[in-house]
């Protein structure tokens, strides 16, 4: 076969240190495209991208020869320093510990993206590490609860 073709959609889920609420709106509206334009520096398409003030979504295509692991390092690492370059009083401002990563099917893609979208409205009835709990089992990922909530 002359060429690598792919189609990795995936679901990356993280959040603050201490799940503080950092991402306020005027924060999120910024963050959120600079992550975008980070995705696309490491060759990836994000598809869409929402959260609430302690954790993120996005929803992307990832690339065959890439390690998802460097991905969130350089994600994560890049956007600390943008946040604290940008918003003087988020000095602390930090990311979690690790991730979650869930592969996703195209047909799932709308579900996906209204997911994400109705993040605000989803998380008046649902918190985040109950959330998370769900993903992990939906998804049949195998994980030690004592870790979850840290």
């Amino acid at each position: 076969m002359p060429g690598t073709y792919s189609q990795l959609l995936l679901h990356v889920v993280f959040s603050t240190k201490e799940r503080r609420p950092w991402i306020v709106p005027e924060v999120a509206q910024r963050l959120y495209p600079y992550l975008g334009g980070l995705v696309r520096a490491e060759k990836g398409v994000l598809y869409d991208i929402g959260g609430v003030e302690d954790h993120v979504h996005m929803y992307l295509r990832w690339r065959p020869d890439g390690s998802i692991s460097d991905f969130m390092r350089t994600i994560k690492a890049r956007s600390s320093k943008w946040v604290h370059d940008t918003f003087g009083e988020l000095g602390v401002f930090a990311w979690q510990d690790g991730y979650s990563v869930f592969s996703v099917s195209k047909s799932q893609e709308e579900a996906v993206k209204a997911y994400i979208a109705a993040q605000a409205e989803h998380h008046k009835k649902e918190p985040f590490d109950s959330e998370l709990l769900r993903l992990l089992r939906a998804h049949g990922v195998t994980f030690d609860e004592r870790y979850v909530n840290e």
